[in-house]
């Protein structure tokens, strides 16, 4: 198999580990992959390599022209160029632009913003159910877009003014998802250029939940994560069915993203209403220490009616569901990220018992904590 895919992206990188996992429970394969940049040509190698098949993110005509002349099942995991003979597979832009757009308003965002660069059919399709997403819960979102040659930093200094201006002129405070964590450090820099503070004033988030380059950023960058791993494991999974002789599916195959991963530049609260932002930072720091409604009540001075219209008008869900939400978060990281018995999870989430978590999980979820758990695993 040859593997015509970037090491230097965080994307590139969970694909080749989604293929790894396929190869381990499937192979053995040969795999013929070298480390490689995203606008790399394709390999003089693969002129007289002679195999099987093909996964690679095919990033113009030429590159789809090499593939196809080699003459084997291939396998397409970047989709940017249209009309190619070869199946995609491909995370799904569209649930990635809604997902940012509900953290952003869950934090209470009422005014957004996109940033994303012209040209890619990804960020298109991102910012455009972005848009879609916070208008439908009656919220106006503008977009600012950069060239592909000024986004790849060639001419980066060129537009920082302009990305300044934009930024400084956007009513504050709100929400900006950015089409990629590429231009995380960027956007930050051009918001302290503007005098604009993260997250009081703008609330960022990105795209790819790149650690090394959303942890550099400062703040730290929000962003949402792709399952960039599945797209290598169900793209390899296809291929060895092409190889077998299987037809090509006639739709592309889009896979959803995981989960936001939130980090400093969306911490802050975006609440204009003085109480309800006093009943959701109560909320947020008291959560999983067992707290209910009439807990909230007490802290603010407000009727238990009048808390639950003002909230609900806000946010669009009770006191009670910010509660279990904000639990079942904190359950979700725990699993994922720590071997701590259910038990112990449950009781640090806040809950009653484990079987009371179960209960939730399956009832706001459909899935068991266990389940979860094991997903981790199989990533």
């Amino acid at each position: 198999m040859a593997l015509i895919v970037e090491t230097s992206l965080a994307p590139g990188r969970e694909i080749l580990r989604g293929i790894a996992r396929y190869v381990r429970e499937e192979g053995p394969w040969s795999i013929a992959h070298e480390p490689r940049t995203l606008e790399q040509s394709v390999p003089r190698w693969l002129r007289r390599w002679k195999g099987d098949g093909i996964i690679a993110r095919v990033q113009d005509q030429r590159i789809a022209r090499a593939l196809a002349a080699a003459g084997v099942p291939t396998v397409d995991v970047l989709g940017v160029v249209d009309g190619l003979p070869f199946p995609l597979v491909h995370v799904d832009d569209e649930a990635i632009g809604r997902l940012g757009a509900e953290h952003l308003l869950d934090i209470g965002f009422r005014r957004f913003g996109f940033f994303g660069i012209e040209g890619e059919n990804w960020s298109q399709r991102r910012g455009d159910a972005f848009a879609r997403r916070v208008q439908a819960a009656g919220c106006a979102c503008v977009s600012f877009a950069m060239s592909r040659q000024t986004a790849r930093q060639e001419r980066w200094e060129d537009s920082e003014q302009a990305l300044a201006a934009w930024l400084r002129a956007l009513p504050k405070p709100a929400g900006l998802m950015i089409a990629t964590d590429q231009l995380g450090p960027h956007t930050l820099e051009a918001c302290r250029r503007a005098a604009v503070d993260v997250p009081d004033d703008l609330g960022v988030i990105g795209v790819d939940n790149d650690g090394p380059l959303c942890e550099v950023s400062n703040p730290p960058l929000s962003s949402v994560w792709p399952d960039h791993r599945r797209v290598g494991y169900e793209a390899a999974r296809l291929l060895a069915d092409l190889m077998r002789g299987a037809p090509a599916p006639r739709k592309p195959l889009f896979l959803p993203p995981r989960e936001v991963r939130a980090r400093k530049s969306t911490g802050a609260l975006a609440i204009e209403d003085r109480e309800v932002a006093q009943a959701l930072r109560f909320i947020r720091e008291h959560g999983c220490r067992g707290i209910d409604v009439e807990d909230v009540v007490r802290i603010v001075p407000l009727s238990r009616s009048v808390l639950q219209r003002r909230f609900r008008a806000l946010l669009g869900r009770s006191v009670h569901d910010e509660i279990v939400r904000l639990r079942l978060a904190r359950a979700r990281e725990l699993l994922q990220e720590t071997d701590l018995p259910l038990a112990e999870i449950a009781e640090r989430a806040g809950f009653r018992h484990q079987e009371y978590m179960g209960a939730v999980f399956r009832r706001r979820l459909h899935v068991t904590p266990g389940s979860l758990r094991r997903a981790k695993w199989q990533r």
